[in-house]
């Protein structure tokens, strides 16, 4: 059984009672849990696609970073670049969104490279992936603060710790490789034959011709194909994205991206929307906030989120998508066994 500990949270407009919040919560699971700090930490977030309104704003943060700043521990805002495009699909276009969503009080760092090229292959020999594709920025990192918005998604069900490391930490290719089936989508129709996709391939799988296509017996599943080419010819192949596999697979990516890591978990259950901060949109939350929590256990703190929103709203919140926190614990990445602990 893991310690969740939980604050109340009753308006996401209450910013400095959050960032000290978060402080004071992040400050009693060090203490109790006794953890060791090391002299760089980064804080894992998400900088929110363009137009979306309700994710976690950097100045909720604030106390965090002032905890570490205390402690003499250097940090980093680091997150990975998206799958689909859009203003997240680039290093250079990544950053100077989150810049214009006021995350400058640390430094970017876009851990799997300009496209989503740079991940390490990270071994687990489990039920459906061998190795996962985790970005390598993250790969190398011995300690992280995972900070996550608990909220709905279209595809998931809901979002929270775990899919914060599994979708969140992965390269372009590990995301492409949970959604769907690992070879993007040529549109021969849509090419327009400037090979921009053939020079960016990493293993030549892209042949251009009469009929352009992807070599699926070359193709890695990298996806850089998807950010580069100009004309929306490569698609993401969504097959099976809904589906048990999807759940599973996104669980062993969050295995491996907290292989070999001390992570502490935070997670901010605040503008709960019925879907996620990657759609760039304005959405309006289902339910009224509820507040934050930390924990050492992925598992633990997405069930402390999903038992404590039910538990209020007196039925059950996000009912699909939960098979990922049976799997998650089958696999040994964290127990749905926790103990609440509310801190005033």
């Amino acid at each position: 059984m893991k310690n969740v500990y939980f604050m109340r949270i009753s308006s996401s407009t209450e910013t400095e009672k959050i960032s000290n919040g978060a402080k004071s919560l992040l400050n009693k699971l060090v203490e109790d849990e006794r953890i060791s700090l090391g002299r760089y930490i980064p804080l894992k977030v998400h900088f929110g696609e363009k137009g979306n309104l309700t994710f976690i704003k950097s100045e909720n943060y604030k106390g965090i970073i002032n905890f570490l700043e205390d402690n003499g521990i250097k940090s980093s805002f680091i997150e990975t670049n998206v799958l689909y495009r859009g203003q997240r699909t680039t290093k250079k276009n990544h950053i100077k969104l989150a810049l214009k969503h006021g995350f400058t009080q640390l430094p970017i760092v876009i851990a799997d490279g300009d496209i989503g090229e740079d991940y390490d292959e990270v071994e687990i020999s489990m039920k459906n992936l061998k190795t996962c594709k985790v970005a390598k920025e993250i790969s190398k990192q011995k300690q992280m603060i995972v900070l996550s918005h608990f909220k709905g998604h279209i595809g998931a069900g809901f979002g929270g710790a775990i899919k914060q490391l599994g979708m969140g930490c992965a390269a372009r290719g590990g995301k492409l490789e949970q959604h769907s089936n690992t070879v993007p989508i040529l549109n021969f129709l849509q090419c327009k034959k400037c090979k921009k996709c053939v020079q960016t391939c990493p293993s030549d799988a892209i042949k251009i011709g009469l009929i352009s296509r992807i070599d699926k017996q070359q193709c890695i599943g990298c996806a850089a194909c998807i950010s580069v080419c100009p004309h929306g010819t490569m698609k993401i192949n969504w097959t099976g994205s809904v589906s048990r596999k999807f759940y599973e697979r996104m669980a062993e990516y969050a295995y491996a991206a907290q292989k070999g890591k001390q992570i502490i978990f935070i997670s901010f259950a605040m503008n709960i929307t019925k879907n996620c901060d990657c759609e760039g949109h304005a959405m309006k939350p289902f339910v009224r906030d509820l507040g934050i929590f930390a924990s050492t256990d992925p598992v633990a703190i997405d069930m402390a989120c999903l038992d404590k929103l039910s538990q209020r709203e007196d039925r059950t919140v996000f009912r699909r998508g939960r098979y990922i926190l049976d799997y998650s614990e089958k696999i040994g990445l964290g127990t749905k066994q926790y103990n609440l602990i509310e801190i005033k």
